[in-house]
């Protein structure tokens, strides 16, 4: 198996101050505080699946590779903004968005949910690291953009074949799939994210959700394109059980772009 890529492989002497977006800024140190997360993620699957050392094994691994997802980033914005003290910040996210790593069962309702829940996180993740990493001039931080795209791209391969595995054992049918699979996308836009953005770049702010998930939202929705939007739509009809480049598959991706389109619209109105 090749070597997985390490912070000494990002080239930090090409960082270029003077091309840096703000907002490129700001959407690091968020992504930072969820990726650095990981070991919290972890915990919990391990709980959930404690008499299946083959995945324990591959989530503990996985865990490890997030966990440096969040180490590039918060590096790359200390270096960027010095006075971003990253470990302070980090410990007001964990304290406000607390996850359950005991539980004994998948909130998912059963183990292939979780899987398919799991697929859906790596479409979003390996979707906008790609359409950030598109966006961004800055040397170093478009090289980590790209090697945490193509690290997601993989994550989604491991969980979905460990969905085909217990699919094989719980038979879970495409109707929960989907229904599970829908879900999991509608939560992207709760508590986490918004928090994640409130933690990372609104120092001695009270929380305001609203303001916060506005002010995320409407940074990284602008990078999106219909190439991105397509990719991760053929992930997701995969995962549950539906086939890519289908009449339906292309109603749906047609669909997404419009949607999205609408909500960038809103967030530039916003914005302005």
């Amino acid at each position: 198996m090749a070597k997985h890529w390490t912070l000494d492989d990002i080239p930090w002497d090409r960082l270029d101050r003077a091309s840096i977006d703000p907002d490129h800024l700001q959407l690091a140190k968020a992504a930072a505080m969820v990726e650095y997360n990981a070991a919290a993620y972890t915990a919990y699957l391990e709980s959930v699946f404690a008499d299946d050392p083959e995945f324990i094994a591959a989530a503990r691994a996985w865990g490890e590779e997030e966990t440096q997802h969040g180490a590039a980033l918060a590096r790359w914005a200390m270096l960027v903004d010095p006075g971003f003290d990253f470990e302070r910040r980090f410990a007001v996210f964990r304290q406000g968005v607390p996850i359950e790593t005991g539980a004994d069962a998948s909130i998912r309702g059963s183990r292939s949910g979780e899987m398919v829940a799991r697929c859906m996180v790596e479409v979003g993740t390996s979707s906008y690291y790609s359409a950030l990493g598109d966006a961004v001039t800055d040397p170093a931080l478009k090289t980590i953009c790209r090697k945490i795209a193509a690290d997601e791209l993989r994550h989604y391969k491991l969980f979905y074949d460990h969905l085909r595995r217990y699919l094989r054992i719980e038979g879970l049918n495409r109707w929960q799939r989907l229904r599970v699979g829908l879900g999991r996308i509608l939560e992207t836009e709760e508590d986490e994210l918004a928090y994640a953005w409130f933690a990372a770049n609104m120092d001695g702010e009270p929380y305001d959700r609203d303001k916060a998930h506005r002010e995320y939202m409407r940074r990284a929705y602008k990078y999106y394109e219909e190439l991105h939007i397509e990719r991760g739509m053929a992930m997701i009809f995969k995962a549950v059980g539906l086939k890519p480049h289908s009449w339906l598959f292309r109603m749906t991706t047609r669909g997404g772009m419009m949607f999205l389109q609408m909500r960038q619209r809103r967030m530039a109105r916003l914005a302005a």
